[in-house]
């Protein structure tokens, strides 16, 4: 497994172009982003292909889901926005040919039953994964834990499960984040081994804190086992906070790396 940053969270210090540089610099074999939008798709692949680093992943845009609102993928009454968010983002694909897309679920709006918000989602789900698999790119969704973000509709693995059930479609995978796994409790390693081949990407950060790897307690470890036994042959994103600047958090990089050639992939 190849290790890449999170532009969104990693040298926040910096542009978000200049961050994929110091990516590179840094040691990192890819970039992800959450939301590429603030630039020109063509600003983006050009500064990636200055390094030679491939974009792994970037988000559809979802609306008012940052500042707190309900976001877009599981609202009826914002289709037409939702319909708007996927062409930009199949826009954004057909330059910057990143291997995923992520589709946020989103919060249970006020007035919205669960099961209407868990239709909508898996409709637009479903039509998100058609369209990209005519571009040759994956689409994932992923549980946040509910504690960090209030009223998110995934938040377990058992979530991620029924979702993927309702989907049934062969282009949409799970994202798997370690950290939000152990926000609320959860065993990472167990999560793993529940969706074992159905998870599509990987993402990490130390709990508590979601600082750098060694902050916490969480058990990298035992999560590498679990992925290890589960054939997984993806990326690890770091999609943590770093704890003061970029490159000093970065001290867990070099064994990490080290340990590539024991990992799949």
């Amino acid at each position: 497994m190849k290790i890449a940053a999170n532009l969104s969270l990693l040298f926040t210090e910096l542009p978000l172009l200049e961050r994929i540089e110091a990516a590179a610099a840094a040691g990192f074999d890819g970039v992800e982003v959450q939301f590429p939008y603030e630039v020109s798709a063509q600003d983006f692949k050009d500064a990636l292909d200055a390094v030679g680093l491939p974009l792994l992943l970037f988000n559809l845009p979802a609306g008012d889901l940052m500042q707190g609102g309900p976001g877009l993928a599981a609202l009826p009454q914002r289709q037409a926005e939702f319909d708007e968010a996927l062409r930009l983002a199949l826009d954004y694909a057909r330059v910057l040919r990143p291997r995923w897309v992520n589709v946020l679920a989103g919060r249970l709006a006020e007035g919205v039953p669960r099961e209407l918000a868990l239709q909508t989602l898996t409709v637009n789900l479903r039509r998100t994964a058609e369209a990209f698999a005519e571009l040759g790119i994956g689409v994932l969704a992923e549980a946040i834990n509910p504690l960090d973000m209030p009223g998110f509709l995934i938040n377990t693995p058992e979530h991620l499960q029924t979702l993927l059930k309702a989907v049934a479609h062969e282009n949409f995978r799970a994202q798997f984040d370690l950290y939000h796994m152990a926000r609320q409790g959860l065993d990472p390693a167990a999560g793993i081994e529940a969706l074992g081949e159905r998870i599509g990407h990987v993402q990490f950060a130390d709990c508590p804190g979601r600082h750098e790897p060694g902050s916490g307690t969480l058990d990298f470890a035992s999560a590498l086992q679990a992925l290890r036994r589960s054939g997984y042959r993806g990326w690890l994103a770091a999609e943590y906070r770093p704890g003061g600047a970029t490159v000093d958090s970065l001290g867990w990089l070099p064994s990490w790396r080290s340990d590539q050639a024991d990992l799949p992939g």
